[in-house]
């Protein structure tokens, strides 16, 4: 696999020297081959704390440690790369951002959230197509190894159901679910894949619990919990079987597993995960947090 030059475009995100570790260093022992970090543009975001306090100090990493090179602009980045890492924490910025780097054509990977807004979202695809522009964007957690190593093991055994389960840390800036909650609907997602008719959220002191009902009759829940070092978990539901999942994040670190797909779509083109499942997961959240303000059931 010949190597491909990547550029950041947000440097305001632990991702981006996650990323850049597992690509441009051979001696990890998670090391994903096929292209390295050599650009980045900082980004930040002055009202979100998280994302102002962290930029410099993970863009000094990136120079110092992997001898990734500023550049001053998205358009910059794009103009000499061959492929980009959108991993700008705040996705209020995603939409502009990438507006800025479209035209370049270059394949692009937006990290979670892809939006805040289904509008959001569904007008970066079309600015995607608009250019002929390979794009992807998921959560990390959609490719953790155990749920990975379980549905392989199920084979053609057809799940019908899921109950996933996970941490909730809310951000002001960044909506309700659409920060930390957005880790685990795409969990349930990776499991039961698209087709999500309808949700509805139901709170208490210490929980969040979605619960959701697919077109086919099949039913999944998300329990977000507020309560401190909370496991992202999982219970797959098969035809006279029950699978009980706890992701390990040491075992397999999940930007391995999710950059392993992210450079599929890089040298082939061809994004691995279905864009009307990226937008669903998107709408799915954006429905839940409708139906945590009405206390109703929510159609997507």
């Amino acid at each position: 696999m010949d190597s491909i030059n990547i550029g950041l475009v947000g440097t305001d995100s632990s991702h981006s020297v996650a990323f850049t570790r597992l690509l441009n260093d051979p001696t990890d022992a998670n090391h994903v081959p096929g292209g390295k970090v050599v650009a980045a543009f900082l980004g930040g975001s002055l009202d979100f704390p998280l994302s102002a306090d962290r930029v410099e100090g993970f863009m000094a990493t990136l120079e110092t440690e992997f001898g990734v090179r500023k550049l001053d602009s998205p358009e910059e980045v794009a103009a000499n790369c061959d492929a980009i890492l959108l991993t700008s924490a705040d996705g209020r910025v995603h939409l502009d951002q990438f507006r800025r780097i479209a035209p370049y054509g270059k394949p692009v990977f937006i990290d979670k959230p892809l939006a805040l807004n289904s509008g959001d979202a569904k007008e970066i695809f079309r600015i995607a197509q608009q250019h002929q522009l390979p794009l992807m964007s998921s959560s990390a957690l959609r490719y953790a190894q155990q749920i990975s190593d379980d549905l392989e093991r199920g084979g053609a055994v057809a799940v019908t159901g899921a109950d996933v389960g996970g941490p909730l840390a809310v951000e002001p800036t960044q909506s309700y679910y659409y920060w930390y909650g957005i880790h685990s609907v795409e969990l349930l997602y990776a499991i039961m894949g698209k087709g999500c008719s309808e949700v509805r959220v139901t709170t208490t002191e210490d929980y969040d619990v979605i619960a959701a009902i697919w077109k086919d009759g099949r039913s999944g829940t998300v329990r977000l919990s507020r309560l401190p070092e909370t496991p992202f978990s999982a219970i797959i539901h098969r035809e006279g079987q029950i699978s009980a999942v706890e992701i390990d994040l040491d075992r397999k670190p999940v930007y391995a597993s999710l950059l392993e797909q992210v450079m599929i779509l890089f040298h082939t083109q061809t994004p691995p995960l279905d864009s009307k499942e990226t937008l669903e997961v998107i709408r799915f959240v954006e429905a839940a947090e409708e139906s945590r303000r009405s206390g109703n059931p929510v159609l997507l």
